[in-house]
């Protein structure tokens, strides 16, 4: 682990020169890969080992958003990505608290359903109260604060993805992914386990929403909680392997590049292509990519026997 810790915090200072390195356009498609990264992690940390298809990511992510929307004026910049966490966190466990029973189709939808829930009920009460909808943001950090923020996130969720892989709580969240009932046989509290996991996992993806909310001068319910999000981080997710924190990493960097160059050149076949891609990754890489290099690694040992 002390190894591991080291890796993660040199890497870390290498990325932290980007700025002054790298002209804008770079630093912020580093910036992308890191949310994306942070978001991919995160999810798998609950999602890739309990096999509970979670779509409730762009829900968390704009809870988060808001929350700087409307707390920027009052809390400083670490209190406020903190609370944008603690705000997602909280929702997640009211949330699942409510569906942890159902598996998976209906696990999936009643996830997807919550964060249009959450949407149209901030676009409502926004128009009834406010009289008009959006946030407009005239304060806000430098971009270095911000991408060293996202970095800060960035490592945070490989270093949590990896404790937690670790602990007691890891290992009963693979439990339930292997045979829930047979891990709750075993001593388990299947709906315990998957609160605590689906929580952890949601103040990520409501930090990253709080940090990320400041590239926007104007914030609205459409773009805050976009389906987009969500589906990217699953997409990344499981084309890089959902049971390690490398796959979605790797991922996270690949798609972001690849996302680029397919919304400069088909902005109209953009969400088709991305949606083909997970088709083809489904049927022939099933693992991911952290599966293809272990199956390299596990072919090499092999002749090497």
């Amino acid at each position: 682990m002390k190894k591991f810790l080291f890796a993660v915090l040199a890497v870390g200072a290498i990325l932290a020169c980007a700025p002054w390195a790298l002209p804008d356009f770079w630093v912020s498609l580093l910036m992308t890969c890191m949310m994306y990264s942070a978001l991919a992690v995160s999810w798998a940390m609950f999602s890739g080992a309990t096999r509970y298809l979670s779509l409730a990511t762009s829900a968390l992510f704009g809870l988060g958003t808001y929350t700087t929307a409307m707390a920027m004026p009052y809390l400083p910049w670490p209190l406020l990505i903190f609370a944008g966490g603690l705000v997602a966190t909280l929702f997640a466990f009211l949330a699942g608290a409510a569906v942890m029973h159902l598996r998976g189709t209906y696990f999936a939808v009643l996830t997807f359903g919550l964060g249009e829930l959450v949407k149209h009920s901030i676009t409502y009460t926004e128009k009834s109260v406010f009289g008009t909808v959006g946030r407009v943001l005239t304060e806000v950090p430098s971009n270095e604060t911000l991408y060293w923020t996202m970095l800060i996130l960035a490592m945070l969720a490989v270093v949590t993805y990896k404790l937690v892989a670790n602990s007691r709580l890891g290992f009963a969240m693979r439990g339930i992914g292997a045979d829930e009932q047979r891990a709750a046989t075993l001593g388990v509290n299947p709906r315990k386990v998957k609160l605590i996991g689906f929580a952890l996992s949601a103040w990520f993806a409501g930090a990253v929403g709080a940090a990320m909310a400041v590239r926007w001068t104007y914030i609205d319910p459409h773009s805050a909680f976009s389906p987009l999000i969500g589906f990217q981080t699953v997409l990344i997710a499981m084309i890089g392997g959902a049971t390690t924190w490398r796959g979605p990493v790797i991922a996270a960097i690949v798609l972001s590049l690849l996302s680029d160059a397919l919304r400069l050149n088909f902005p109209q076949a953009y969400l088709i292509l991305l949606g083909v891609l997970l088709i083809v990754c489904v049927l022939f890489i099933p693992g991911g990519i952290a599966s293809i290099q272990w199956r390299n690694l596990l072919g090499k040992r092999k002749e090497a026997a």
